[in-house]
């Protein structure tokens, strides 16, 4: 039995071995599915990070954030009654012991008055889970401050100011737009330093507005030399506590001008020294801090070289939003620019600081892999067009920026017109200077769309033709040929409307309806009536409505007939007609694809006077031209200028010549640049430069030139020249070279004359020429 029991356990175990070693193979015969990752887990699978844990809650970063606490800060400022009883348990002697110890440490006037001990006790008893928070947060920012301000020589007490104004939130934002921990007015802000644009304001960093604030309080109190009025005049502004001391019969204490301050200043010194009580006590009366939000030596800047989100760090790092906003409240939009000159750093833990510095250029490819899958329409545009250019009878696609507006209607609001017109909300804010996410309704909003058009090129290649094609082309050419069918073909043009522009005008010291009527180009009569006034005074710093009726450029296509055929048929019979002869006739029939059209950028002090004898045109000629209504041009926009034929150029040449003459105007009571350049259609800026005035101030009987007019004037010497020209022109012909011009294409302006033929006539050495050249042509 024995030996049976010793193989059957044999047996046993060789078969379980053998079934192992099958399972395994089995095992091992399965081919694992692949897991495709994505661009970012490939990044971060690189990166080197240190082992350290994070320092932050992020669901405490998103309670930080909230602004409960800094409203219920300023409504109790607000509507602080000091001399309300409070019933807590707090015995007045021993307020009193504390008070007179903290006045010992402090240079504050910190005494006991039954006001005082109202407002500490009504904190202690309605604000005890608040003052928990903030002391927890303190922990923080106190550090900070109080390295500024120590380096300023400044009382270290007055880190308990921006619990008072702000609830230390750097978001914080009153109603009157202060903004910051220390609650800076725009001007204020600028006037210190602080930098304020679309991406970064400056005063809710807290070390930028914390240097601008200690700067602030020296210069309040070399004024009243006081801290308790420093304070006053930190709420209120000087002059207001300028006022109560006068008002107070120059007494400069402030409980005793406190009735003559404004009633949110008369509560806020109390609260200052309440809270400064309560922080210096919190622990005789229970009031136990929340855990420190961070500590401010736990954190470290570096730069940011390219522009990058709050998102894209956080998924980098694996830090919270929330928390990024809570180290970097400066940032307007979660976002970090890239400006030119200027330098933008980021605030995180110094275990995330050491990831970024360690991994920087993957960090930075990542970012760069994000950008480039933004849209990009212009170049589109541009692959279209290489693309295409191969075929040019091909129907093809252009990508055209159009401004549109939109009427915002009750209902309405920018994310729903955002998607209408497929653009985001930040655009159309941008766009309409917007500082809310509110539809304001009534206004017409601009948008900016890129839209795709299709057009037809009326380009089309010219196919070399042979000596015996062009032989037989003659041979027929009393043959009667049917003129193809006119194929559709499309051009862009420019066409030119006027509409009501709405703008408005702040009053500013020493501003007046004449000067701002002058401004705008406007009467005092216009502005009267859009701001139904009644007398001439106006209020400083009222929004004055203008209503100007501005020129608009607007490109349409339009569509056009052209037989496709003319273009060879034309350049056939051109090149085999040598003769005199054939010249007479083609000099008989003017040949309407000589014409070509340039085009003149104006620039800044340009007006139609200058344009055209630049060009040697005249002013009707480009309002003809241009389909133009007045006088008036736009710097940057387009005019056509038009290369004339040689006959033509030889016709001008022999015309009469024009001579300007001034059109004056004398100024009558009453009048100003204004009207008197509404009464011409010119701009003020014409009547400046024509008069050489330096401003516009005129005086009552001044001659002013107001419009220069071409007369014709007969020349006997330049009828002699025609005469003359016309006997000589069988033998030889001058040509003037205007602007564009290339020898290529003035040799085709002359049948049967080359560039070779040109560069031997005039002893011309290179292929360069300059306008105003003239170019003998021997025929």
């Amino acid at each position: 039995m024995t030996i049976k029991n010793k193989i059957t356990t044999l047996l046993l175990v060789a078969s379980a071995s053998f079934y192992g070693q099958e399972t395994l193979n089995q095992q091992d015969s399965i081919v694992k599915k692949e897991v495709k990752i994505s661009y970012l887990d490939s990044i971060k699978a690189t990166f080197v990070n240190d082992e350290m844990a994070s320092c932050i809650d992020s669901l405490w970063m998103k309670d930080l954030a909230s602004l409960d606490l800094y409203n219920d800060m300023i409504t109790d400022i607000k509507n602080v009654d000091v001399d309300q009883k409070v019933d807590f348990e707090l015995p007045t002697e021993l307020l009193k012991e504390r008070l007179k110890k903290m006045d010992e440490k402090s240079p504050f006037n910190i005494e006991y008055n039954i006001g005082l001990e109202n407002v500490i006790k009504s904190f202690l008893k309605n604000r005890r889970k608040s003052f928990e928070r903030l002391l927890g947060v303190s922990q923080y920012y106190f550090p900070l401050f109080e390295e500024e301000l120590a380096k300023n020589n400044i009382p270290l007490e007055i880190k308990y100011l921006a619990v008072v104004e702000s609830a230390l939130n750097p978001k914080a934002v009153s109603r009157v737009g202060a903004t910051g921990l220390w609650q800076f007015m725009y001007q204020t802000g600028k006037q210190y330093g602080l930098n304020i644009d679309s991406y970064v304001d400056d005063r809710s960093e807290p070390l930028k507005s914390s240097q601008a604030a200690s700067q602030y309080m020296n210069n309040m109190y070399k004024i009243f030399g006081d801290w308790d009025l420093v304070l006053a005049a930190y709420n209120s502004g000087p002059g207001n506590v300028a006022k109560a001391i006068r008002r107070s019969g120059g007494q400069q204490n402030y409980w005793n001008i406190r009735k003559n301050l404004p009633k949110e200043t008369q509560g806020y010194l109390p609260a200052f020294l309440a809270t400064m009580y309560i922080f210096e006590y919190h622990k005789e009366h229970g009031i136990v801090p929340n855990k420190a939000v961070a500590n401010l030596f736990a954190t470290d800047t570096v730069m940011i070289k390219n522009h990058m989100t709050f998102k894209q760090v956080s998924d980098l790092l694996d830090v919270p939003v929330a928390e990024i906003q809570f180290f970097n409240p400066s940032f307007k939009r979660n976002e970090i620019p890239s400006i030119t000159g200027e330098q933008h750093f980021l605030r995180l833990p110094k275990d995330k600081i050491a990831i970024f510095t360690s991994n920087e250029d993957k960090v930075y490819a990542y970012v760069q892999h994000e950008a480039n899958k933004r849209e990009r329409p212009n170049e589109r545009l541009a692959s279209v067009k290489r693309n295409d250019s191969t075929n040019v009878s091909f129907t093809e696609r252009e990508f055209v920026s159009r401004t549109k507006y939109h009427k915002v209607r009750r209902g309405d609001n920018l994310s729903e017109i955002a998607d209408k017109y497929n653009v985001s909300v930040a655009e159309i804010k941008k766009w309409n200077n917007l500082k809310s996410n509110s539809a304001p309704k009534g206004r017409s909003l601009k948008i900016v769309t890129v839209e795709r058009i299709a057009y037809k090129d009326n380009k089309e290649k010219v196919k070399t033709v042979s000596d015996d094609t062009i032989s037989a082309k003659v041979k027929n050419t009393a043959v009667a040929v049917k003129e193809p069918k006119a194929e559709k073909v499309y051009k862009t043009e420019k066409v030119v409307t006027f509409k009501d522009v709405v703008k408005s005008h702040k009053v500013k010291s020493g501003d007046n309806l004449g000067g701002i009527a002058s401004k705008y180009d406007v009467s005092v009569a216009e502005i009267k009536k859009w701001n139904k006034l009644k007398g001439d005074n106006i209020a400083l710093g009222a929004n004055l409505k203008i209503i100007k009726n501005e020129k608009v450029t607007t490109t349409v296509r339009k569509e056009i007939k052209q037989s496709l055929a003319d273009k060879n048929e034309d350049l056939a019979v051109v090149e085999h007609k040598n003769s005199k002869s054939d010249k007479a006739k083609k000099e008989e029939k003017p040949d309407t694809t000589s014409k070509s059209e340039n085009y003149y950028v104006v620039a800044k002090g340009d007006n139609l006077f200058t344009i055209a004898k630049k060009n040697n045109v005249t002013i009707d000629n480009i309002k003809q031209w241009n389909n133009m209504l007045d006088n008036n041009v736009k710097v940057g926009s387009q005019l056509i200028i038009s290369n004339e034929s040689l006959a033509e150029a030889r016709e001008e040449d022999t015309k009469p010549k024009g001579e300007v003459k001034n059109i004056e105007h004398v100024v009558g009571k009453g009048e100003f640049l204004g009207t008197i350049a509404r009464k011409y259609n010119v701009s003020i800026n014409n009547l400046l430069e024509w008069n050489s005035l330096s401003d516009t101030n005129i005086k009552l009987g001044d001659k002013l030139i107001v419009g220069k007019e071409e007369v014709v004037v007969k020349d006997k010497k330049s009828k002699k020249e025609a005469f003359a020209y016309n006997d000589k022109k069988d033998r030889e012909n001058l040509y003037q070279v205007r602007k564009g011009d290339t020898l290529l294409k003035i040799s085709q302006k002359f049948p049967g004359v080359t560039i070779a033929d040109i560069k031997k006539w005039n002893n011309i050495k290179g292929e360069s020429i300059k306008p105003g050249m003239k170019l003998k042509i021997n025929g």
